[in-house]
């Protein structure tokens, strides 16, 4: 898959993180509740906390690969090693996400480097 192939499908990943965000919230808080303003919201914890800090976290990253990613392209120094970062980037947010949301920290932490070494690959071919 080009790294490109892999953009599209990490913006999937994080409308799909969004929305298992945005439901837990509704089960813990209720609809009228996140419909509001918002003033007051209470904490939303376990499962759904989790949720939405891992899709908070992957807006934070999403950023950086998107900018790596098209970067790589127009300059035309898209190639294999940049692909096999978007793999890596893409495989271990994914990973990430599944984790984060069961709740298991030190493999959490695992597969977040894992991602971070797709970006620095990238990044390398960009030097």
């Amino acid at each position: 898959m080009t790294a490109l192939s892999l953009l599209a499908w990490t913006c999937f990943l994080a409308f799909v993180q969004m929305l298992v965000a945005a439901s837990g919230a509704t089960l813990q808080v209720g609809l009228p509740t996140l419909a509001g303003n918002r003033d007051g919201l209470p904490e939303i914890t376990g499962w759904a906390g989790r949720a939405r800090r891992a899709h908070a976290n992957m807006l934070e990253s999403l950023v950086l690969f998107a900018v790596l990613v098209l970067v790589a392209q127009v300059a035309g120094r898209a190639n294999e090693m940049t692909a096999l970062g978007a793999q890596l980037f893409f495989w271990g947010r994914l990973a990430y996400a599944v984790v984060y949301l069961v709740g298991i920290p030190w493999v959490r932490t695992g597969v977040w480097a894992v991602s971070l070494v797709g970006l620095i690959l990238i990044f390398l071919q960009l030097v």
